[in-house]
């Protein structure tokens, strides 16, 4: 078998439709409240911020919808992405675990989040809308947005997370290349920014904070709707175009994995790798390990609480049930920009709660260590946020040695490391190191949750 399976697929194979979870759960998702009634909100209170398109996707049961031409045409440039088998890196742990990887940084931006990014431009301009607000981390999002709204001629406005901001130029060059205005989280453009600047004027900012200041945007003008590069039902199913080729190519391998890995933060890559293959478990096909992994310094999966909450500092979006570290809760400034998120997404809670995801979290430094070991062995430098799969990836596969199991491992590397060097630079001098966040931020942050429904 060849190291990589992607050229048995080709541009025809890139799926039709893609995979909606909500359609094999054992109980339907909890509502999503409106803020100020608590009542479940209807696509007229969504309006303002996405296109009817993008809602009814939002709250749609059906398990297949159809990937419109265009959006199939530009995913085509660099879909289907390759499967990969890590052979160099089994060798390098001497082990019988067979480990694989969907590798998503083949993509013009560099990750998996123009999946979403191309749907929703395409969306957005179908309806007539002008200009797209969003936010960003570590700057994947804001960079497939950018590149999105360049295909379909919109004007994108980014609000990225200070901190990554000012650790990631390159990236804020990249949206810039491509059109978009990148301004740093929290920023003097918005009441929500100016709040948290009086009171914190260092603040090193956070996806809630940012992800007001581009709601707060958007709501301002008729002909601007808002983006959100992760966490909703929509981007989640966007996503799942990886699992469903994953699926595919595997069966060209005549092999499939035991376990399924995906870095968490607001949830869309690993529901993109691992929701078609748990679907296949919900409805009874086929067994399967999956296992979520966190940063410890984000760590909602593990340490928050599944409760409903507010996605952003000020409060401006509706409350969804999710596992959540508090609205208000601003994580230390670690390089893994896009894990940076209180809560998770609301399907992935959900699946959490139900048992049928393992969630894990770990230290940073220890995540590089393991990014680095899979740079010398397979020639790929990944992206902060990827290492944590790639840790997990690792210790199973050490695990498989002690044990003398031969399982498949199987991974989404959602994106490549170079306008990460940065973070590299700084692990290889020393200056990496991981920050505790304090607990009793956290538990501020937790007794404020909203008391609508918090069951």
């Amino acid at each position: 078998m060849s190291e990589s399976i992607k050229y048995l697929l080709q541009e025809q194979d890139i799926p039709t439709h893609w995979y909606n979870l909500v359609a094999d759960l054992p109980e339907p998702p909890a509502p999503v409240l409106h803020p100020g009634t608590g009542q479940p909100v209807t696509p007229d209170d969504l309006a303002p911020l996405f296109p009817m398109a993008v809602i009814m996707q939002e709250v749609s049961q059906d398990r297949e919808i159809e990937i419109p031409e265009p959006v199939r045409e530009a995913l085509a440039q660099w879909r289907p992405s390759p499967l990969c088998r890590a052979r160099r890196l089994e060798r390098a742990l001497d082990t019988p675990a067979r480990i694989y990887y969907k590798y998503e940084g083949v993509s013009p931006a560099g990750s998996h989040k123009p999946n979403t990014a191309i749907a929703q431009a395409f969306y957005n301009k179908q309806e007539g809308v002008k200009r797209i607000t969003t936010e960003t981390g570590a700057g994947q999002w804001g960079s497939a947005l950018a590149l999105a709204g360049s295909f379909f001629g919109l004007e994108i406005e980014v609000y990225m997370v200070k901190v990554s901001f000012d650790q990631k130029p390159y990236r804020r060059a990249f949206m810039e290349t491509f059109g978009a205005t990148c301004v740093a989280s929290p920023s003097d453009q918005t009441e929500s920014g100016r709040a948290i600047l009086k009171e914190h004027p260092n603040s090193n900012g956070s996806l809630g904070i940012a992800i007001s200041e581009a709601v707060e945007m958007a709501a301002k003008r008729d002909d601007t709707k808002y983006a959100l590069g992760s966490v909703l039902n929509h981007v989640l199913l966007h996503q799942t175009i990886i699992g469903q080729e994953a699926l595919r190519q595997f069966e060209m391998a005549d092999d499939y994995p035991d376990m399924v890995i995906g870095c968490t933060g607001g949830g869309s890559n690993f529901a993109g790798i691992a929701f078609p293959f748990i679907g296949r478990k919900l409805r009874g096909e086929q067994d399967i390990e999956v296992v979520a992994v966190e940063p410890a310094n984000c760590p909602s999966l593990t340490k928050g609480k599944y409760a409903y909450d507010f996605g952003d500092t000020a409060h401006l979006t509706p409350l969804a049930k999710m596992y959540t570290l508090g609205s208000t809760f601003v994580p230390p400034g670690f390089h893994a920009g896009g894990l940076r998120y209180h809560g998770m997404a609301p399907l992935v809670s959900q699946l959490t709660a139900l048992n049928q995801i393992a969630p894990r979290a770990y230290k940073q430094a220890e995540c590089f260590d393991a990014g680095v070991e899979f740079a010398k062995a397979e020639g790929i430098i990944p992206a902060p946020e990827a290492n944590h799969a790639v840790k997990a990836a690792i210790d199973e596969a050490v695990r498989c040695k002690e044990t003398g199991a031969s399982k498949a491992i199987l991974f989404n590397l959602c994106g490549h490391g170079h306008f990460d060097m940065q973070a590299y630079t700084d692990y290889f001098a020393g200056k990496l190191y991981d920050q505790e966040y304090d607990e009793s931020e956290v538990a501020m942050a937790l007794a404020g949750l909203p008391s609508v429904a918090t069951g």
